[in-house]
C-alpha cells in the first residue's frame, strides 16, 4: 500500500488532498440542488455555450413557473412560492407591471405589493432563482400590456417603438427600477440569473430598432446575467436579436418552433420560457381549461427531450381592481377578474390534479426529495349580508374631481386630471342638455357607456350597439353618458389605439352634442373614503340609476379566505376596506370574486358595490369559487 510506504507527513499532505477532492466531487454533484443562499462562488452565472445551460460551470436545468407579485396579495407571496418549491421547481418568473409603479409620469411607487424587491428576496429565502421579465411591455392579459395609459396623452405616441416619446418614457422608468433590481443579480450575491429582453416583439416588430434599444438600456444600466427574448409561433424570426437567447412560447409543441432554435442557435439550449397550463377567459364567454393528462403528455416531452422550461401560469392569481387586459382581433373582448388560468395552483393558491401529477413528473428529473408543501388555507363561507346604504351615482359627484366644461367630448387620457396624467381607468361621465329626443349614435364609444336623461337609462352603446333611440322630452334634459374602460387591449397592433371614454362626437338627430361636463370616476381609495362621510340613504326597491351600495361583513375570528358572489346583481365593481376586488357581470362566465383574507380584519368590514343597472338585496360568499361553465382547450 503506496500511503503506508511514504513518510509520515507526506501521508497527511496526501490524505488532505484526498479528502480536498472528495468534498469538491460531492460538491459538483449536489450543485444543481443548491439553492441561491447556499452558493458562493458568483464569478460566471448563468451560461448558454453548449446544449445544456450551465450555472457557475456546472450542468444547470430551469424548472421554473410563473407567479406574477402584482396578481397576488402580499402576505401571500411565500405560501405561493412555498408551494413552487414542493412541486420540484428551482425558478420562478415573473413580469413588472410599469402602469402600476409610475401611475403618473415621474411618479413611482414600489411599496406594499408593489415591493418587488421583497418579492425577489422572499424567492431567494423560499430557495428559487429568479428569471425577471421587466418589459417595458409585458403582454400577461394585463391592462394596456402594463404600459401606462399617461403615454397616450401623446398624439404621436408609437408604444414599443424607438419613437422618442416612448423610449424617453422607458428610460426614465428603467433609471428607477433597474437602480432597486441591480444589487439582486446572480454575481452580486442575488438570486436573479436572466433578464427577458421585452416580450414577443416577434408578433409586433413595427421597429427593427427597437429590440437592440432595449437591449443596451438594460446592460447600460449594469444587468450583468444573461439576456433572453420569447416568442411564439406569431413572430420567432422577428423576434430574435444576435447575442441574446431565443427562447419559445406555446401550449403545444410543434416542428417550426424548434426548427427556428436549431437554425439561429445550434448547439444551445432549449428553453420553453411560456409553456401554457392553461388559458384566460373574457366575459359572456365560458371557462377554458386543458385537460391534465393532455398536457401531462407534452410537458413529459418537453423535458425528455432536454428542454429547460417555465409554465404560464404556475400560479395566475386575480386581476384586481381595473387591470384586466383584453383583445381586439376584429371584435373587442374584454377579459374577466379572475387570472386562474387553469393553472396548477388555483386562483386561490390551492393545489389542483395539475399541480400533483407535475410534482410526481418533476420528482423523477431531481435528485433530491422534495418538501412538502404548505397546508392548504383553510377558506370560510361567511353568513348573508344585507344591503344597508344606498348612494345614487349623483349623490356622489361632488367627491371627485371638480368636473371640466368642455364643447366636444375628451378621452380619458386627455382630461386635465391627475396633475396632466390624464384619466387612466374606471368610468367617465359626459353631460350635456338636449331639447328633443330623436336616435342617438356613435361610433366613439370605448368600451361601453350607459346614457340617460334625467337619470333615466334609455340604452346602451357599445361597439356592437352604435345606435338608441331618445326618447322625446319636454323642454331641456339633461343627457347623460357613463362611459366605462372595460380594459385596454394588451396584444396585438390595436395597442397604438386604445383610448377610452368618448374619443370623438356623439351625434344627436345626425348633429353632433356639445357643452359637456365630464367627471372623472376613477373610484380610488381617497374617493371610497370619502363616501365613507356621506348621508347614505336607505336602499330603495325597483330599477335605480347608477349607484353606489354599502354593507357590513362582521368577522368574528381571524379573517380566512372567501369568495364573494352576487347572484342577484348586474354588473358592477366591488370594494372591500376601500381595496377594489374587482368587476363582476352577469354574463359570466365566472359567478364570484375572490376575497383574500389579508385584506379583511377582524369586526367590521365595509363592502361597498358600484351597480350601474339591477342591485340585489343580499351579498353572499362560499368556500369555492364558480368559474362558469367550462369549454376543453385543444
Amino acid at each position: 500500500m503506496l500511503i503506508f510506504t511514504l513518510r509520515k507527513e507526506h501521508r497527511r499532505r496526501l490524505l488532505a488532498l484526498v479528502l480536498i477532492i472528495l468534498v469538491l466531487v460531492l460538491y459538483r454533484i449536489n450543485w444543481s440542488g443548491l439553492t441561491p443562499a447556499k452558493m458562493s462562488r458568483r464569478n460566471l452565472g448563468l451560461q448558454a455555450e453548449s446544449e445544456d445551460f450551465t450555472l457557475e460551470g456546472e450542468k444547470f436545468r430551469i424548472f421554473g413557473g410563473s407567479l406574477h407579485y402584482f396578481r397576488v396579495p402580499k402576505l401571500y407571496w411565500r405560501d405561493r412560492m412555498l408551494k413552487m418549491k414542493a412541486c420540484g421547481l428551482n425558478t420562478l418568473t415573473t413580469y413588472v407591471a410599469w402602469n402600476l409603479h409610475e401611475p403618473q409620469r415621474g411618479h413611482f411607487d414600489f411599496t406594499d405589493n408593489l415591493d418587488i424587491v421583497e418579492f425577489i428576496k422572499v424567492a431567494e429565502e423560499v430557495g428559487l432563482w429568479v428569471l425577471l421579465r421587466p418589459g417595458p411591455y409585458i403582454c400577461s392579459e394585463w391592462e394596456l400590456g402594463g404600459l401606462p395609459s399617461w403615454l397616450l396623452r401623446d398624439p404621436g405616441m408609437k408604444l414599443r417603438t424607438t419613437y422618442k416619446g416612448f423610449i424617453d418614457a422607458v428610460d426614465s422608468f428603467f433609471d428607477q427600477l433597474l437602480s432597486l433590481i441591480m444589487p439582486l443579480q446572480y454575481k452580486k450575491g442575488g438570486p436573479i440569473i436572466a433578464f427577458q429582453v421585452e416580450n414577443e416583439y416577434g408578433a409586433y416588430a413595427k421597429d427593427p430598432k427597437y429590440l437592440t434599444y432595449v437591449k443596451q438600456a438594460l446592460l447600460k444600466r449594469g444587468v450583468v446575467e444573461m439576456l433572453m427574448t420569447s416568442d411564439s409561433k406569431d413572430g420567432p424570426e422577428l423576434g430574435y436579436i444576435e447575442g441574446v437567447l431565443a427562447a419559445i412560447n406555446f401550449k403545444k409543441l410543434g416542428p417550426g418552433l424548434v426548427s427556428f432554435l436549431d437554425k439561429v442557435q445550434p448547439n444551445k439550449p432549449k428553453m420553453v420560457m411560456e409553456y401554457w397550463t392553461g388559458w384566460f377567459d373574457f366575459w359572456g364567454g365560458l371557462h377554458h381549461v386543458f385537460k391534465v393528462d393532455e398536457m401531462m403528455e407534452i410537458v413529459g416531452d418537453i423535458l425528455q427531450k432536454g428542454f429547460s422550461i417555465n409554465l404560464y401560469m404556475f400560479h395566475g392569481g386575480t386581476n384586481f381592481g381595473f387591470m384586466n387586459g383584453a383583445t381586439d382581433f376584429n371584435q373587442y373582448k374584454p377579459l374577466i377578474t379572475s387570472y386562474d388560468y387553469d393553472a396548477p395552483l388555483s386562483e386561490a393558491g390551492d393545489l389542483t390534479l395539475k399541480y400533483h401529477k407535475l410534482r410526481e413528473l418533476f420528482h423523477k428529473y431531481i435528485d433530491r426529495a422534495l418538501p412538502d408543501p404548505p397546508p392548504p388555507l383553510e377558506k370560510a363561507e361567511y353568513k348573508s349580508i344585507e344591503i344597508t346604504g344606498y348612494l345614487p351615482l349623483q349623490d356622489t359627484l361632488q367627491y371627485v374631481a371638480q368636473p371640466i366644461s368642455s364643447k366636444s367630448p375628451i378621452n380619458m387620457e386627455n382630461l386635465p386630471f391627475n396633475n396632466g396624467n390624464g384619466q387612466s381607468y374606471g368610468y367617465t361621465l359626459y353631460e350635456t342638455i338636449v331639447s328633443s329626443g330623436g336616435k342617438l349614435n356613435s361610433v366613439h364609444v370605448h368600451d361601453r357607456a350607459q346614457v340617460f336623461v334625467d337619470d333615466k337609462s334609455v340604452g346602451i352603446l357599445d361597439y356592437n350597439i352604435i345606435e338608441i333611440t331618445v326618447p322625446e322630452v319636454q323642454g331641456n334634459k339633461k343627457l347623460s353618458v357613463l362611459v366605462e374602460n372595460c380594459g385596454r387591449v394588451n396584444y396585438g397592433e390595436k395597442i397604438d389605439e386604445q383610448h377610452k371614454g368618448l374619443v370623438g362626437d356623439i351625434l344627436l338627430n345626425g348633429k353632433p352634442l356639445e357643452n359637456f361636463r365630464i367627471y372623472a370616476l376613477e373610484m380610488q381609495p381617497d374617493f371610497l373614503k370619502k363616501l365613507g362621510s356621506a348621508e347614505w340613504k336607505k336602499p330603495l326597491q325597483g330599477p335605480l340609476s347608477p349607484g353606489f351600495f354599502r354593507a357590513v361583513l362582521k368577522i368574528d375570528s381571524q379573517p380566512l379566505d372567501t369568495f364573494l358572489a352576487l347572484p342577484d346583481w348586474e354588473k358592477g365593481v366591488v370594494f372591500v376596506n376601500g381595496k377594489n376586488l374587482g368587476r363582476y357581470w352577469n354574463i359570466g362566465p365566472a359567478r364570484t370574486l375572490y376575497l383574500p383574507a389579508p385584506w379583511l380584519h377582524k369586526g367590521d368590514n365595509e363592502i361597498v358595490i358600484f351597480e350601474e343597472h339591477k342591485a340585489g338585496k343580499t351579498v353572499h360568499f362560499q368556500r369555492h369559487p364558480v368559474l362558469g361553465d367550462i369549454t376543453y382547450d385543444t
